[in-house]
């Protein structure tokens, strides 16, 4: 059966090429220069440059010609994921496993809450520590596949698991989603830290701080805390904390350093999904009674905040307990 990826980024295209060692995959990509590139010199040049791609990989701008593919791995970027399948075939019902992370604005729901609302397909989740250029190129790399079906999970782990790229099964799909959802604004953050000169010491407390924000959310919506704690929530956080390899970390060295977020978006093509999640989650983390100063900070930042300000609040807080 052939994989069907929806999402012609830097991570759709490197899951395609992982999946194409043992399968054929069809991609499907809204850039119409993506998919020339891709089938006819078997390169991204646009979002995976300097990735010689399998040729088991066929792209097509046509989104129902993913009808017999299964599974989908549903990598459109969050706030874009509803009008994506809105406009797909699914009267097949094939598994989704969703790629991307975030929180849909204005529902305030996660994505497998989304999908819900649109289809009874069966839903699993893909969340971990992953930078699309080492899963490409066959890197060691360890993920977590969240799926309440317990049966249909066990399947999905075989039919994707391959040689470097390594998964372990869960069944809480809400803390996969919420792990990889915070990690991304909370990278932000500590891309500010980075560009403005604050140290190390600044960052390292802001990842274990920004980890209890994310854990106390978590927790309120119904995540589980050793979900938080493993792949798809701490080792998200640590890697996308820590490299100008994430988007989300290199948007927030470009606020540290005094420049303003819309400029910074303006001149990107690729997607750092923080940037549309931190005012979400913040409204989000309100209507569940829940505490999480440091990505509203990063809301205020992004909102035009000015950064000295904002950190001297998040410092001048009222003391308090571990």
């Amino acid at each position: 059966m052939t994989i069907g990826v929806i999402g012609g980024g830097a991570w759709g295209t490197a899951l395609a090429q992982v999946m194409a060692q043992s399968a054929e995959v069809l991609l499907w990509a809204r850039e119409t220069e993506v998919v020339a590139a891709i089938n006819t010199t078997h390169s991204n040049p646009d979002f995976l440059p300097g990735v010689a791609l399998s040729p088991r990989i066929r792209a097509t701008n046509d989104l129902q010609a993913l009808a017999d593919c299964s599974p989908w791995l549903v990598v459109a970027p969050a706030q874009h994921l509803r009008g994506v399948l809105a406009a797909a075939d699914l009267r097949g019902r094939p598994p989704l496993v969703l790629c991307a992370k975030g929180i849909e604005t204005g529902s305030l729901q996660l994505m497998a809450e989304v999908v819900a609302d649109v289809t009874d397909a069966p839903v699993a989740v893909l969340s971990g520590p992953t930078f699309a250029g080492e899963v490409a190129r066959g890197l060691p790399t360890a993920v977590t596949l969240a799926c309440r079906d317990g049966t249909l999970g066990a399947a999905l782990v075989q039919q994707l698991v391959r040689p470097g790229f390594r998964l372990y099964l869960s069944d809480d799909v809400t803390g996969a989603e919420i792990g990889g959802a915070v990690k991304n604004v909370l990278a932000i953050a500590c891309g500010v830290v980075e560009g403005a000169g604050l140290g190390l010491n600044a960052r390292a407390a802001l990842i274990a701080r920004g980890f209890a924000e994310m854990t106390r959310f978590g927790l309120a919506r119904g995540a589980r805390a050793e979900t938080l704690a493993g792949l798809s929530g701490l080792g998200d956080l640590v890697l996308t904390c820590s490299s100008a390899n994430s988007r989300n970390f290199t948007l927030g060295v470009g606020i540290g350093q005094g420049k303003t977020a819309a400029d910074l978006l303006a001149t990107t093509r690729t997607v750092a999904e923080g940037a549309a999640t931190a005012p979400v989650l913040v409204a989000a983390a309100r209507a569940a009674g829940v505490e999480m100063p440091i990505c509203a900070a990063v809301a205020a930042l992004l909102a035009g905040a000015p950064l000295h300000e904002t950190v001297a609040g998040l410092l001048g807080r009222p003391l308090t307990s571990e």
